[in-house]
């Protein structure tokens, strides 16, 4: 029986992988979930000795099986090559007694390669509902960071796509912008938004949702909206895959034995990258704990801890920016799981979230969520601190995103049958002014200058496409406000 994906919302729907990647989101406002999710296990017992790609090829089989195995394998060649500075993808190092899981050695330097250097590829086999041979996709993004530039990369000249990129103006770091800003590429659109990134992300929701503006793109540029924001479940499965990897690597190192049980402590603001843990559990594997580290946002702490989601509260502009989230979309698709596919339930919440900017979930459910997640937060005193006690102690330099999931490794109760992986999500050197800060070396000049600075001090490099873009030209200079991101997209569509 084909696999099949509908909203969170309802199951109205009946769409393949191929579908619901192309579409993006639900017309209902919804995530695509599917209901199969877990009954094709993985076998963990023959990780060991296996290539991160022969890894990718098992777990992208259960989770997309309207995908063959010769085009799963092209996607999987094409998204982990050369592009990698490590050939084992996302490597595990120990730091300590723990273990931190590298997601940054892809061309971006942040985790988010690791989904969107292969979503594109899964995009090229997908084909137009209605059979329209000029369609084309523009993937539209909000991005707090790190999203934006990976997908920019990922899509810049792909056959058949266009992509529009939208960040949050002032609210990115220095390098972070300029990747974004000199992206190269006939395809690409780059704008800064008057608001945060919650404001930016709302509103691309929106647009999704506009009917009008569908048809007006359908009909006259031959244009369908997707999404490469971990809303598209295509950008979702791959983070899974790494997840098996960090255990297999533990295989080979005779740390654990075939079933030891693995705790995950993960930065995230959007909820993808933890649930894609969740996901990899549901697949088969040992997953005992997984913790949620936030920043001074910590809107994902107080729901996990009270049941009550609220996003009516202050918004803290941070050191580490990418987790600058109030409103936490993959939150949703978790709920889903966990209340047994109850759309009734998730309607009824998102509705709320969306009209009273807060929900409260039933307490056996916040029961149940409890026991699969932890969750911690740190201030931006104790990301420096976390900082500068890594380096201090391991040698071994975090980006500020990072540092929040190791200040809660510090904090946490040690078991010492069970090993704790990190998930480090960025290179320090798209954050270097921020980590020679807390460092306690020079910061006061240019960014490129801090990422010398950082390299002559730590004895490590800066990968080269960032320290290139001291010297790259600025291609995109727009700024618009939330309400005309809408005539934004229609006007970079006409110009395809």
């Amino acid at each position: 029986m084909t696999t099949t994906f509908h909203s969170t919302r309802s199951t109205n729907d009946s769409l393949t992988a191929k579908q619901a990647i192309r579409k993006g989101i639900a017309d209902d406002g919804g995530l695509f979930v599917s209901d199969a999710l877990g009954k094709t296990k993985v076998d963990v017992a023959s990780l060991p000795g296996k290539s991160y790609q022969q890894i990718a090829a098992e777990v992208l089989g259960a989770l997309l099986p309207d995908f063959t195995a010769e085009e799963l394998g092209q996607c999987i060649a094409d998204a982990y090559g050369e592009q990698w500075s490590d050939e084992r993808i996302t490597p595990l190092k120990p730091l300590g007694d723990d273990y931190v899981l590298e997601l940054f050695n892809g061309p971006t330097s942040a985790f988010k390669d690791v989904a969107l250097q292969i979503l594109p590829r899964f995009m090229a086999h997908t084909t137009p509902a209605d059979g329209d041979a000029d369609e084309k996709i523009m993937i539209l993004t909000a991005t707090s960071g790190d999203t934006g530039k990976a997908a920019l990369a990922g899509f810049a000249d792909a056959p058949g796509t266009a992509i529009t990129v939208f960040y949050p103006e002032g609210k990115v770091s220095q390098v972070q912008e300029l990747q974004m800003t000199t992206q190269a590429g006939s395809n690409v659109q780059v704008a800064a938004v008057e608001g945060n990134f919650d404001d930016a992300q709302s509103a691309v929701k929106r647009i999704f949702g506009d009917r009008a503006l569908a048809e007006r793109l359908a009909g006259n540029s031959h244009v369908v909206l997707s999404s490469a924001n971990s809303i598209n479940v295509g950008r979702l499965v791959p983070q899974v895959v790494y997840y098996f990897s960090a255990y297999a690597q533990l295989l080979a190192d005779q740390v654990i034995n075939v079933g030891d049980e693995v705790e995950f402590v993960v930065p995230t603001g959007n909820f993808g990258d933890i649930l894609a843990g969740y996901y990899a559990k549901l697949l088969g594997l040992p997953v005992k704990h997984l913790v949620v580290a936030s920043d001074k946002n910590n809107v994902l702490f107080d729901f996990l801890t009270t049941g009550t989601y609220n996003r009516q509260r202050p918004f803290f502009q941070t050191i580490s920016p990418s987790m600058d989230i109030l409103i936490s979309s993959n939150l949703e698709r978790m709920l889903y799981y966990l209340s047994e596919g109850d759309t009734r339930l998730i309607s009824m919440l998102m509705n709320d979230l969306n009209k009273w900017g807060t929900y409260e979930i039933p307490e056996e459910l916040l029961a149940k969520i409890r026991q699969i997640f932890g969750t911690g937060w740190a201030d931006e005193d104790q990301v420096r601190e976390s900082i500068k006690h890594c380096w201090d102690e391991h040698h071994y330099v975090i980006d500020p995103h990072t540092a929040c999931g190791y200040y809660l490794l510090e904090q946490m109760p040690r078991d010492p049958l069970t090993p704790r992986v990190l998930l480090s999500t960025a290179s320090p050197y798209k954050f270097p002014r921020v980590v020679n800060e807390a460092l306690g070396f020079d910061a006061t000049g240019t960014d490129f200058e801090c990422m010398d600075v950082l390299a002559h001090e730590t004895g490590t490099t800066a990968p080269a496409a960032l320290r290139g873009l001291e010297t790259a030209d600025v291609r995109f200079k727009d700024v618009v406000a939330i309400d005309g991101m809408e005539d934004y997209v229609e006007k970079a569509a006409q110009a395809l």
